[in-house]
């Protein structure tokens, strides 16, 4: 069985990060699989998935990572060829990907006590952002 649906999330044109642990959770439980795997897929270049504790600390301190890594400030070809300025953005999302496979054993995602599933998009304006999430299994 293969179940397919979406998450959207409005964003604001900063470094956004979300948790989409319990949206997973809730499209995994209409499908009624308990063995099989979520997929979850970002659409676009400016936009990524991962996962992480979300708690207000550690989400500073990767945003912070984030901008220390690759600054909205230094050079971009890609901004002085388009001059949209979302230079950044694009090398950020190719940097941490744009999807998540989870394992699902005995009906649950087999995530850590501390462990979320998060999108984090990296544009410079406001988008709503689409994720693809594919559930299959038995």
């Amino acid at each position: 069985m293969i179940r397919n649906t979406t998450i959207e999330k409005k964003t604001t044109g900063g470094t956004d990060i979300f948790d989409i642990t319990g949206e997973l959770e809730q499209h995994l439980k209409a499908s009624e699989i308990q063995e099989g795997q979520v997929v979850a897929f970002v659409p676009g270049s400016t936009a990524g998935l991962t996962t992480i504790e979300f708690e207000g600390g550690v989400i500073n301190d990767l945003r912070q990572a984030i901008d220390r890594l690759l600054p909205r400030n230094m050079h971009y070809d890609h901004d002085a060829r388009w001059g949209d300025g979302n230079g950044y953005s694009h090398v950020r999302a190719a940097m941490m990907g744009p999807s998540l496979f989870i394992p699902v054993i005995e009906g649950l995602m087999t995530l850590g006590t501390w462990q979320q599933a998060v999108l984090c998009d990296f544009d410079n304006r406001p988008r709503t952002r689409r994720v693809i999430v594919q559930i299959s299994g038995e």
